[in-house]
C-alpha cells in the first residue's frame, strides 16, 4: 500500500475512530476488572452489616417479649422465675450452637 491510498496522515482517516475504540474498550475492561468486583465487595459489607444490626435488633426484642410474656401471664409475681426461664432458654439455645462448632485443630510442631 502507498502512502496515497491511505489519506494525508500514515494512519488513515479512521485514526480518531479507532482511539476512541480503543479507550472504549479500556474504559469497559477496567470497569469490569476493577470497579464491579469493588461494587460488589462494597455491597456485601453495607448489607451485611444490615443484616447483622436487624438481626441484633430482633434477638433484643424477641429477649424482651419472651420477658414479658413471662412476667405478666405465666408468673405474674415471681420476676424472678422468668428470669430463670429465659437464662434457661438461652443456655440451652447456646449449649446446642456450642456442641454445632468446628473443632478447632492445634498443628503439632514439627520436631
Amino acid at each position: 500500500m502507498s502512502d496515497e491510498t491511505k489519506g494525508p496522515g500514515k494512519l488513515g482517516d479512521d485514526w480518531p475512530a479507532k482511539a476512541v475504540d480503543l479507550i472504549d474498550l479500556t474504559v469497559d475492561t477496567l470497569r469490569d476488572r476493577v470497579i464491579r468486583p469493588i461494587i460488589l465487595v462494597g455491597r456485601a459489607i453495607v448489607f451485611g452489616l444490615l443484616i447483622a444490626t436487624l438481626l441484633i435488633v430482633v434477638a433484643v426484642a424477641a429477649g424482651v417479649a419472651i420477658l414479658r410474656i413471662l412476667d405478666n401471664y405465666v408468673f405474674p409475681n415471681d420476676v424472678w422465675a422468668s428470669y430463670l426461664v429465659l437464662g434457661a432458654i438461652v443456655t440451652v439455645v447456646g449449649l446446642l450452637v456450642w456442641t454445632k462448632r468446628s473443632p478447632h485443630r492445634v498443628d503439632q510442631p514439627s520436631a
